[in-house]
């Protein structure tokens, strides 16, 4: 092969991985596992590079035939009938299961870049199972809890999304600023949706000035601020794959709003009419059936208590705790 021709190298690279699998497979302990996780990293980067230099990143044709050989990879470590003991040295006699989470990680990785999550119900049922999620380095223990967060997020689980990504942002190395941040990218649209408002000091820290106009347009309703920041890194938020949960979040905003003008007028009736208004004013207009649309949204979600009048176009409000947070909170 000549020099900078990576499509060479990718296919001398899968057969070298091929028979690293072979090898792998009729050996005995686990003492290859490092040769074997070297193999899985790099395979992974060179078919990437080759789909990339051949313009293949609309259908990834190396990265799939990569994902072949790494489920081969997965499927030689999962399946050694030797039992597994945590923390024991890479021997002769040592369970080749120590050698799964890297791979599961590796795994994620590409089935995300490829858009097929629902791969990944195939690695997380066996590894759960047998519990080797909670063993491994504490890297590999913070990038399945990272992946497996982004997983529930797109399942729209978001109380076990945030606790797994909280996890991997809590033991991630302090120093790895740039992990952080990826991380970040997904726990703050959780945390918006649950209405937990990172504080300015944490956006200014990991420099995520894209989050301000979102943050500041739920804590005051202020719907233009909101939307309009929305709008502006709306390809950003597409490309990550948080912009439906960001849309999501104007639910929380309209919360805030319809409660700072509960909280002006000082009474617990409040004509759609004033609130057709004020959403007028903040660019935001709409008719009086859209607002009690919105309002039945609210209502139903638990977001706000009390009832419409649909023909007096009057909401009722609760006497008692009319905006509970802890209806977002359970979400």
């Amino acid at each position: 092969a000549t020099l900078g021709d990576v499509e060479k190298c990718f296919e001398y690279q899968s057969n070298l991985h091929s028979a690293v699998n072979l090898v792998f497979g009729s050996s005995a302990g686990n003492w290859l596992v490092p040769a074997l996780h070297t193999v899985c990293k790099a395979t992974h980067a060179v078919a990437i590079q080759a789909d990339e230099s051949m313009g293949n990143t609309s259908d990834w044709v190396k990265l799939q035939s990569a994902v072949t050989l790494l489920q081969e990879s997965f499927s030689k470590a999962l399946n050694d009938r030797t039992e597994y003991k945590p923390n024991a040295p890479l021997d002769e006699e040592g369970s080749k299961k120590a050698g799964v989470l890297l791979i599961v990680n590796q795994l994620f990785s590409m089935y995300f870049r490829l858009n097929t999550l629902r791969l990944c119900k195939n690695l997380l049922r066996p590894v759960e199972s047998r519990n080797l999620h909670e063993e491994g380095t504490m890297g590999q223990k913070v990038t399945y809890r990272y992946y497996v967060g982004r997983l529930n997020m797109f399942e729209d689980k978001y109380e076990e999304a945030e606790k797994n990504l909280d996890y991997a942002l809590s033991h991630c190395y302090k120093d790895s600023l740039r992990n952080k941040k990826r991380i970040l990218n997904y726990l703050l649209p959780v945390k918006l949706l649950r209405g937990r408002l990172p504080t300015g000091f944490l956006l200014e820290k990991y420099k995520m000035y894209e989050f301000w106009p979102l943050v500041e347009g739920i804590r005051t309703g202020n719907l233009r601020v909101f939307n309009e920041g929305l709008m502006k890194s709306q390809e950003l938020f597409i490309r990550r794959g948080t912009y439906l949960l960001l849309e999501k979040c104007k639910m929380i905003c309209y919360r805030t709003l319809f409660k700072r003008i509960h909280l002006v007028l000082g009474r617990h009736q409040v004509l759609l009419q004033h609130i057709a208004k004020i959403l007028k004013w903040l660019d935001t207009p709409m008719d009086l059936d859209e607002i009690e649309c919105i309002l039945a949204n609210l209502i139903y979600r638990g977001y706000v208590r009390g009832y419409i009048s649909h023909t007096k176009r009057v909401l009722v409000l609760s006497k008692k705790d009319p905006f509970p947070f802890a209806s977002i909170a359970a979400k």
